[in-house]
């Protein structure tokens, strides 16, 4: 009972990564044992003495199994190894040796081919086979390490691979296995990549200049020309400059391009490479292919030297003609102390004055605005044309509205009426027809807005519609349309007279004489007396107002009016009702909604309902 510790030992134990049992060694709570510390394993052992009994000896147990993936864990064989590969497209080598590694794992008897990756080769190197079981034939083999050997081939997936050596460990399993090893062969290298590694043969010929001399006394010295090269007999040829580079260690020429910007050139720099130009050939026969002649020696007969170059002089360099026409200090110098040359006097280069191309601007083909199209002619990428930003602030929703009639043969147009508006912001103008029930024609909007050229102005001297040209009885033509203007807000006529510096005299005094009657009436209306008193006098002067104002109105046929009308009377009473009367109006396109003719209606009237259609008819004389 008085027992406080009853904790077990361990008898599980691992020993190379497998776990096994053990017989504890003390007992529970750290208790000495009583009992045998023998295994069952050993007390086996123990067992085999002869026993003097008459009955059967017992027998050992069978030795433990051990797994193959145990048993062969990270043992692998290693084959050295090369295949033979075509190369049909190269002039340099006819096939190609690759070396190879083969392992097999015994584990699982799977094998994988590796080639060793070889930098910038420009070949997939690397794992060339996975691994797996390699196929041996049709009948569903597989390779086994028994059919590996050293000096034999082995075919895999159609390729021929040749086993020459094998490593140490490799080997000695093998004849531990009873298998007899051929003789190891020597490995066989690429013959390309043997001869790419050997170095480059050298031909040193005897010379008697010394080009050594030249290079150390002359290096980094070169002689510079500035150059003209004239290509106007050809198309499209100019004046073209060049520079000349003569380098003094070596006697070679270079002939570079001065590149300007924006010169619509490649900026290709250099148009003769530095190299040796023959001046003079040894003479040949003309059949000679001198297309592939590779330059050398034995076909020049003399080559250009610094004393060719001179200032003031021409050169032909590969079949170009150049003219030096300057050179820099430094080849002045060498000139001077060389050779005694002292006339350096730079040549002037007179450029030709180039013709200066008349643009022509294409007709205008009616779509878009005029100055927005026209900005295709000048630039690829068409740029908005700028606009009056100060125009546009000080105008912002200030509208000039007019009521315009359409000229047109066909009667039915002549009684259309519209809205013109003049947007002062940006010189605008939209005409809107105002709907009319039973008159057959849709109303809305007749012409967005835009600017409406005057007639007879070209591309060249556009001339749009100004206020200045919207007058009462005016004919404005947009886009082959031609509408008279017949009235206007009294809008129109308080801006023009708040801005009549801006306006000529006849515009503003056109609209002047068109509001006064209006002008008259409401006078006449805001005073006391009453409009049922009217004299005849006042009726006289009324009708020769709205006879002024009807004279725009050319369509309008007095005698047709005065002929419905009688019609319409048929007792003769010569009054009508006013409905009857205002839709005889509307069928005659007499103009009801002008001021003046409504004020006349309202004089005639009799009663509420009736009006006295005689006096009306007055201002409509035969």
């Amino acid at each position: 009972p008085q027992k406080t510790s009853f904790h077990r030992s361990q008898t599980l134990g691992y020993k190379n990564g497998f776990a096994f049992s053990r017989l504890p060694t003390v007992g529970i709570g750290g208790e000495r044992l009583y009992v045998n510390q023998l295994s069952q394993a050993e007390l086996d052992e123990l067992s085999k003495r002869p026993m003097l009994t008459y009955r059967q000896a017992k027998q050992a147990p069978p030795s433990g199994f051990i797994p193959a993936h145990v048993a062969f864990d990270k043992k692998i064989l290693k084959f050295d190894a090369y295949f033979q590969e075509d190369v049909p497209l190269s002039a340099e080598e006819r096939y190609r040796i690759r070396q190879v590694a083969i392992y097999y794992y015994l584990e699982d008897d799977s094998m994988s081919v590796i080639e060793p990756v070889v930098q910038n080769s420009g070949l997939l190197q690397g794992k060339l086979i996975r691994r797996h079981r390699v196929p041996k034939n049709d009948c569903g083999d597989h390779y086994h390490w028994k059919d590996l050997n050293r000096g034999m081939n082995i075919t895999m997936y159609g390729r021929m691979y040749r086993i020459v050596d094998c490593d140490p460990f490799t080997q000695v399993f093998l004849e531990s296995q009873g298998i007899e090893l051929n003789p190891p062969e020597k490995m066989v290298f690429d013959p390309y990549t043997e001869l790419r590694r050997m170095p480059m043969h050298k031909y040193v010929t005897p010379s008697d200049f010394d080009q050594f001399k030249q290079f150390l006394t002359y290096d980094k010295q070169v002689l510079r020309f500035y150059a003209m090269w004239d290509d106007t007999d050809s198309i499209f040829g100019e004046n073209r400059p060049y520079i000349i580079h003569y380098y003094l260690a070596d006697d070679t020429v270079e002939v570079r391009e001065v590149y300007k910007q924006n010169d619509g050139r490649d900026p290709f720099p250099i148009l003769i490479k530095r190299q040796r130009l023959p001046k003079t050939f040894v003479d040949k026969k003309k059949t000679f292919p001198s297309c592939v002649l590779e330059i050398s020696d034995q076909e020049v007969l003399e080559w250009y030297t610094a004393k060719d170059f001179a200032v003031g002089k021409s050169t032909t360099l590969l079949g170009r003609t150049f003219f030096i026409y300057d050179c820099d200090e430094f080849t002045r110098n060498f000139y001077r102390d060389k050779f005694g040359i002292t006339d350096f006097q730079p040549v002037e280069i007179k450029k030709k004055p180039l013709e200066e191309v008349p643009q022509v601007i294409p007709p205008y083909n009616g779509f878009g605005v005029l100055e927005d199209s026209l900005q295709n002619c000048f630039s690829l990428l068409p740029k908005p044309p700028r606009k009056d930003v100060i125009k546009m602030l000080e105008n912002d929703h200030k509208v000039l509205r007019y009521q315009v009639a359409l000229e047109s043969p066909n009667p039915e147009d002549r009684k259309r009426r519209f809205i013109l508006s003049y947007f002062l912001s940006n010189d605008m103008i939209s005409i809107y027809e105002p709907p009319v029930r039973n008159s057959g024609i849709i109303g809305g909007k007749y012409l967005g807005k835009t600017r409406v050229a005057k007639p007879g102005s070209t591309t060249e001297n556009v001339m749009y519609y100004e206020p200045s040209d919207l007058t009462i009885g005016s004919t404005i033509e947009v886009f082959g349309h031609r509408f008279v203007i017949t009235d206007a807000d009294e809008y129109v006529l308080n801006y023009m007279e708040s801005n009549a510096e801006s306006f000529p005299t006849a515009t503003l005094q056109s609209l002047r004489d068109h509001f006064r009657p209006r002008q008259v009436v409401k006078e006449t209306a805001k005073s006391d007396i009453p409009m049922l008193g009217t004299s005849d006098q006042e009726m006289d002067e009324l009708i020769v107002q709205v006879q002024e104002e009807l004279k725009l109105h050319k369509y309008l046929n007095n005698k047709s009016i005065r002929e419905a009308f009688l019609q319409c009377d048929k007792d003769g009473s010569g009054i009508l009702d006013k409905a009857k009367f205002l839709a005889l109006c509307d069928s005659l396109s007499v103009p009801t909604n002008s001021f003046l003719v409504n004020k006349l209606i309202d004089l005639c009237s009799c009663g509420e309902d009736k009006i006295n259609y005689r006096d009306f008819l007055r201002a409509f004389p035969l």
